[in-house]
């Protein structure tokens, strides 16, 4: 498997190894909060250590891959409910070995001050994947510009919309690419880090938030399935946990706005 087309760091591509050196970890994350924290929280694991390599994606489906055929020790950029459909969907033998941020999604635009404002035949930006489309819908409901199937949940796809007012027309994409598209469309699914990464618009000026009490929505680091116990892998995941200087990183990767994230690890 060739990785490099898919990353960022063109020199990183990795052979595949079958066993794990302990002082090794290579992981994978998305830009913003998840790469920024990750990488500080690598620079730590080095003084006790653990050598990391941190490896940068730009798609949601690369990192899967990755970690389930052996080129990366850990992903961390998905929520329990993104893995268990992509185990389901691909027949991927991974697992969470622990938790970590829980992010806010929004709805977005650039060119409207309120939901109320976004006209007939409006254009909607969302996440193309089951689970985070589900989330983005279920924002629109909440907001009453859309209706969904009785009892869909984060399930919910574009055929459940059972009252559409509005007749709002959907744009499909990869949910790190939704940043991108907002100023197309009247309104876009949006995530705040992503936006911050981006530099794109104020992450702060959400129309709407999903909310942050939802704890299975909590970023996960992921592991091949027999590995989530890996002595290695918990001692990081501790790391970063405990670290003051990443709970730093993560405040500051979400625009200094603690109603955009939560700790999931923190009770």
């Amino acid at each position: 498997m060739k990785l490099s087309r898919f990353l960022i760091v063109p020199f990183a591509v990795f052979a595949m190894v079958g066993a794990h050196a302990a002082d090794k970890l290579r992981i994978g994350v998305m830009a913003g909060a998840y790469g920024d924290s990750i990488a500080v929280a690598a620079k730590e694991a080095k003084k006790q250590g653990i050598d990391v390599d941190v490896v940068e994606f730009t798609d949601w489906t690369t990192p899967n891959i990755a970690v389930d055929a052996g080129d990366l020790d850990i992903n961390y950029f998905q929520h329990q409910p993104f893995l268990d459909n992509a185990i389901q969907k691909n027949g991927f033998k991974l697992a969470s070995a622990g938790t970590g941020i829980l992010a806010n999604v929004g709805l977005y635009s650039l060119k409207h001050k309120s939901v109320t404002d976004v006209p007939q035949r409006g254009t909607v930006g969302i996440a193309n994947d089951p689970v985070n489309q589900g989330r983005g819908l279920l924002l629109l409901q909440k907001v009453g510009l859309i209706k969904l199937k009785s009892g869909v949940g984060f399930l919910g796809s574009l055929n459940d919309i059972v009252d559409n007012p509005k007749k709002l027309r959907f744009v499909e994409v990869e949910g790190p690419q939704l940043v991108r598209i907002t100023g197309d469309v009247d309104i876009a699914q949006g995530y705040p880090h992503f936006i911050v990464s981006a530099k794109a618009f104020d992450p702060s000026s959400g129309l709407a938030y999903s909310g942050i009490e939802d704890s299975r929505f909590a970023i996960q680091f992921v592991v091949k399935a027999n590995r989530t116990q890996d002595p290695v892998v918990q001692k990081f995941i501790r790391i970063y946990q405990n670290s003051d200087a990443v709970k730093t990183a993560v405040l500051h990767a979400f625009n200094d706005d603690k109603r955009l994230y939560t700790l999931a690890w923190v009770k």
